[in-house]
């Protein structure tokens, strides 16, 4: 596997998990108020009015000892034109799997269009199992790649926009130039970057993690959305991020929704600070998928549901994959 394939998956939601994993006991008492706030209930919950989800049991994961490995469900979502209440599909899925063992981190990020069997509610693509509720989604993710999920984090476009400008904005080099517009949105959130080095704020660095408008759309855009992630998470770890993260976590906590409680952040945080990355893929891996029409519409297919757990496996025990593998999902 080469280095570059080994940085950090982008994901929007899995920037407040960063925050954990990067930091340890600073400014506690301040960060232990934000930190608790970031599990919602009742009506601050995003899934409050959300039919079939018992809210307790989408509150209340495992106890994890912390002596075995976690798996957390990072989810981010494109909120516009929805009422409050309403649960949009999931725009970006991550799977964080920590090894308390050998202090090794995974990241898998899942194809959002992959059609899967959603559990209680028949097959269809993997981003519509958000719209059940948080436990369904796990499932989904648990069952897609053969591993249990505990924990998920949930977030939206303003949560992405309002930690890049907390932490300054980053300096990131567009790899080429970067045009979308689009009426139906009224311009909000058309993309325009040029190529180059240049100083990304939190409405920029959305236009270039949203841009998929290229030859191989989805596939690329995880590319590109790696790369800024690892730029982020390195500013996240400066001694000016560090000094500000009361500050960030504010700004961030009203956009964010888990079921990981205060402790279990706090475990975290403390393992995280020892683990190291091990490995960085995407799910389903390009020679695992065939693409389908279902109803009429374009889906990808795992050709081989026990391949691919064996292939997850294979990742989470050695950090490395086939030549072929590797090859194939470098775009």
């Amino acid at each position: 596997m080469t280095k570059k394939k080994k940085q950090t998956i982008f994901t929007v939601i899995a920037l407040i998990t960063l925050v954990a994993l990067f930091v340890g006991g600073y400014y506690f008492t301040s960060i232990a108020n934000e930190l608790g706030d970031l599990q919602k209930t009742g009506t601050d919950s995003p899934f409050y009015n959300l039919e079939k989800v018992d809210q307790e049991s989408a509150t209340e994961p495992p106890v994890w000892e912390g002596d075995e490995p976690v798996n957390v469900l990072l989810m981010g979502v494109d909120a516009r034109g929805f009422s409050e209440g309403e649960i949009p599909r999931s725009d970006t899925m991550l799977v964080a799997s920590i090894n308390p063992v050998t202090k090794k981190i995974s990241l898998f990020s899942l194809l959002r269009d992959t059609y899967v069997a959603v559990p209680e509610h028949g097959n269809n693509r993997l981003n519509t199992a958000i719209t059940h509720g948080p436990n369904i989604a796990m499932q989904a993710a648990s069952d897609l790649l053969g591993i249990p999920v505990q924990y998920y984090v949930y977030t939206d476009f303003q949560g992405f926009i309002k930690l890049v400008d907390a932490v300054g904005g980053v300096d990131f080099e567009v790899e080429k130039d970067l045009y979308y517009v689009s009426k139906a949105d009224n311009h909000e959130y058309d993309i325009d970057l040029k190529q180059g080095m240049q100083h990304l704020d939190g409405e920029k660095a959305l236009m270039y993690v949203r841009f998929r408008h290229d030859a191989m759309s989805d596939f690329s855009r995880t590319e590109r959305q790696r790369d800024l992630l690892k730029a982020i998470a390195d500013k996240l770890k400066t001694t000016t991020s560090i000094a500000k993260l009361p500050s960030i976590l504010n700004e961030v906590n009203p956009y964010i929704d888990t079921n990981l409680k205060f402790n279990d952040i706090w475990k975290l945080a403390s393992l995280g600070f020892q683990s190291s990355l091990q490995a960085s893929e995407q799910i389903p891996p390009m020679n695992m998928l065939e693409e389908k029409k279902v109803g009429g519409a374009a889906v990808l297919a795992v050709k081989d549901s026990d391949e691919l757990k064996a292939y997850v496996q294979e990742v989470l025990s050695t950090g490395e994959t086939s030549e072929d593998a590797v090859s194939i999902t470098k775009y």
